[in-house]
């Protein structure tokens, strides 16, 4: 009925991402249908509640960090515009979405109040567009992580891990058909979300898991062995996230450098600017590698 495409995203996830594309009448459009849809929902459900005082509709969009700021306005003068000028509540996280330089914007208040609200963010957002690569939100499935030792995948019961042969062909499947590093200018994939496992009295983190993978099974990374040419990507990231990054005396960027294999240049703060630009050199795959190890930072 809208005229917009609309996807939603799979999985047995406890959330799901629905996408909105087409001309900006049609995602209007398809947009009121949605906060309508859940307006009734509500009201359906409070047929059988005690509650006197119905409950807002509530949604979240997910927007890339950089264009948060442009949100927000300058002392919070936008975010308190938007929510004066239609009379729906507007919130911006302060944390990016996991594995993701997205943030969540939720927005909540009457259907009419929700569809105003959103004209006014997607004319926020195309007059400011995002500044460098934005790696996209996925939820994560809610089932049991699965580890892969030794020839053989196993889930956690407890404090034991059971085997599970029936995901060792799913994941050698995975292994060959996906890589973690994406030429620059396509899509990058979400990271697989590894739990901080103990092992031998020693604790080893997502990147050290993820590097031991590179490292034990070259296979499943694909390109890695060729020396493409070296190229150059910015990132910008706010100050007050770049003393993480940087770590005590250099410690946290040198170990990325070293790690990714990519030469880093963090610019020096400039008067009035709320952003650090940072320039990494190297070959795709080292730039893939340094980009995740600091988004992970």
């Amino acid at each position: 009925q809208s005229g917009a495409r609309i996807n939603i995203s799979e999985g047995n996830c406890p959330e799901r991402i629905v996408t909105i594309t087409g001309p900006t009448d049609a995602i209007f459009k398809a947009f009121a249908m949605i906060a309508y849809k859940f307006e009734e929902d509500i009201t359906n459900s409070m047929s059988n509640s005690t509650a006197t005082s119905k409950p807002p509709v509530t949604l979240r969009l997910v927007v890339p960090a950089s264009q948060c700021g442009s949100l927000i306005g300058k002392g919070g003068s936008k975010i308190k515009e938007i929510r004066e000028s239609t009379g729906a509540q507007v919130q911006v996280a302060g944390d990016m979405l996991p594995n993701s330089t997205e943030r969540a914007v939720t927005i909540s208040g009457t259907p009419e109040a929700i569809i105003q609200c959103v004209k006014q963010i997607c004319v926020v957002m195309l007059e400011s567009p995002p500044k460098g690569a934005t790696i996209p939100y996925r939820p994560k499935p809610a089932s049991t992580p699965v580890i892969f030792a030794g020839g053989q995948a196993y889930t956690i019961q407890g404090q034991y891990a059971i085997p599970h042969p029936d995901q060792l062909t799913k994941l050698h499947q995975l292994a060959m058909q996906q890589t973690p590093f994406t030429p620059l200018g396509q899509t990058t994939p979400a990271f697989p979300a590894f739990a901080v496992l103990t092992v031998a009295g020693k604790q080893w983190s997502s990147t050290t898991l993820l590097l031991q993978a590179i490292t034990i099974f070259p296979c499943i990374c694909p390109g890695l062995d060729a020396s493409p040419p070296a190229s150059t990507h910015e990132l910008t990231i706010p100050n007050d996230l770049i003393g993480c990054i940087i770590g005590r005396q250099g410690t946290k960027i040198n170990e990325i450098r070293q790690m990714s294999g990519a030469q880093i240049k963090i610019a020096n703060a400039t008067e009035g600017s709320s952003e650090r630009q940072i320039t990494i050199t190297g070959t795709p795959a080292n730039i893939s590698l340094a980009q995740y190890l600091i988004n992970a930072r």
